[in-house]
C-alpha cells in the first residue's frame, strides 16, 4: 500500500537521499532495536542517527514534508 509512494519519494529525492526497505519478519533484531511495532514504519536517518519516524500509511505530501525538514 505504501510501496508505490515510497518509490515516488525515492525518485523525487534522487541524489539527495537513499531509500531502503527492510523486511521485519526476516530481520527481527533490527525491528526490535528500533522499536518497530507497526507496519509500515518509515524512519529518517541523518548522519547515521534516527531523526524522525512516520508510522502508518500517510499521504505522499506528509512523507515529502518530513524528509524535506532534514535536507
Amino acid at each position: 500500500m505504501v510501496a508505490p509512494i515510497v518509490e515516488e519519494i525515492a525518485k523525487e529525492f534522487d541524489g539527495q537521499i537513499k531509500v531502503f526497505k527492510l523486511n521485519t519478519d526476516e530481520n527481527p533484531n533490527v525491528a526490535s532495536q528500533y522499536g518497530i511495532r507497526s507496519i509500515p514504519t518509515l524512519m529518517v536517518f541523518k548522519g547515521g542517527q534516527k531523526v524522525d519516524t512516520v508510522v502508518g500509511a500517510v499521504p505522499k505530501a506528509t512523507l515529502s514534508g518530513t524528509i524535506s525538514k532534514y535536507l
